[in-house]
């Protein structure tokens, strides 16, 4: 079939719109015009022969056919030496650390800064139950049993005082009463032996003073006074005298100028003192207590109005650390209890310096 529109007759004439060159190709002029005309179909040129760059053209367009094809990660050339792309959910591992040449002189390196991730990091596990220490059970053994406390009185506490002064905690002759000085001296005793500090002697505290202390004597147990007697006044020296010395403060029970006994002694204070001079027992009272000041007065021996030598167990108890309202105190009281067995209504009494 002939395209009438085409201008070509089939003959090889002249057409309307081209020229056919000797090759039987379309002239360039005559195609380009016929491109340009809208409706109008060209015919495809003879492809056999095509010109020599036209083949260069398609070899360029199949190799970058090719190209484009071939671009997978990993299968380009080089792509073994670049580095793997860092993924964003997941930290980059740390590089290997180099270790330095230890020398006797060099520091430890300081600690690397904790990682952005260390406060969201699991904590540590708690240790197992099983394998923690158990709290300790309270002790159910009992309390030792206490031997002596303050306000004891016997044989045993003045053993207990003569043990305690051999080793220098207990600065005075004993009494046998259980009073503060006692319980001071038990404490330091019981502090310097890491044991409970309680000031009463208890079995163990007992136990520890029999072991580190020997058997008092009987001059260590009832010496005759806590201080070295005075000499005695010159109006002592006959008959039956109770002869008290505030300077050396004792109380020396002598009959005719020989001494039968002595105790340790003391007096009123500056605002109640003792009255000096000589004077005679009017009055003996083995159980008396104070009318004015409402406190016993045992053993009392009454010499001038309302004073009198009798026992005092503040003054066992606390020593010369008080007064007395003016009588002659005595702290041990066995030796008071047996002084007023011996001495009579209308004996001496002498109170000097």
């Amino acid at each position: 079939m002939v395209d009438t529109d085409s201008g070509w007759d089939g003959r090889g004439g002249r057409g309307s719109h081209g020229t056919r060159d000797a090759g039987g190709t379309w002239g360039m002029r005559g195609a380009r015009a016929a491109a340009a005309i809208p409706g109008r179909r060209v015919a495809a040129p003879d492809r056999r022969v095509a010109l020599p760059g036209r083949r260069v053209a398609a070899v360029s367009l199949v190799a970058l056919a090719a190209l484009a094809t071939g671009c997978e990660p990993g299968t380009a050339t080089g792509a073994q030496d670049a580095p793997p792309p860092a993924r964003p959910t997941q930290a980059a591992a740390p590089s290997p650390t180099r270790t330095a040449p230890v020398t006797e002189d060099a520091k430890p390196p300081a600690a690397p800064p904790p990682s952005p991730s260390a406060s969201t990091a699991a904590p540590a596990p708690a240790p197992d139950p099983t394998t923690a220490r158990p709290a300790p059970e309270p002790s159910t053994a009992p309390p030792p049993r206490v031997l002596m406390r303050t306000g004891s009185e016997s044989d045993r506490v003045r053993e207990l005082q003569a043990r305690l002064r051999q080793i220098g905690h207990f600065g005075r002759n004993p009494t046998g009463y259980y009073g503060s000085v006692t319980a001071d001296a038990v404490r330091s005793f019981q502090a310097k032996r890491s044991l409970p500090v309680t000031g009463s002697t208890d079995e163990v505290t007992w136990g520890r003073l029999l072991a580190m202390t020997r058997v008092p004597k009987a001059a260590e147990l009832r010496p005759p006074t806590e201080r070295p007697l005075a000499a005695p006044d010159e109006r002592c020296l006959k008959g039956r005298v109770l002869c008290i010395s505030k300077n050396s403060r004792t109380l020396a029970w002598m009959i005719d100028g020989k001494v039968v006994s002595a105790m340790d002694v003391r007096f009123g204070s500056e605002y109640t003192p003792t009255r000096e001079g000589v004077f005679e027992v009017f009055w003996k009272s083995r159980d008396h207590v104070s009318t004015l000041y409402d406190t016993p007065m045992p053993y009392a021996l009454f010499f001038s109005g309302g004073q009198a030598v009798h026992y005092s167990a503040d003054f066992a108890a606390n020593g010369y650390g008080g007064a007395s309202h003016g009588c002659v105190n005595v702290r041990d009281k066995k030796k008071v209890a047996a002084l007023f067995g011996q001495v009579r209504t209308g004996d001496k009494v002498v109170v000097y310096w």
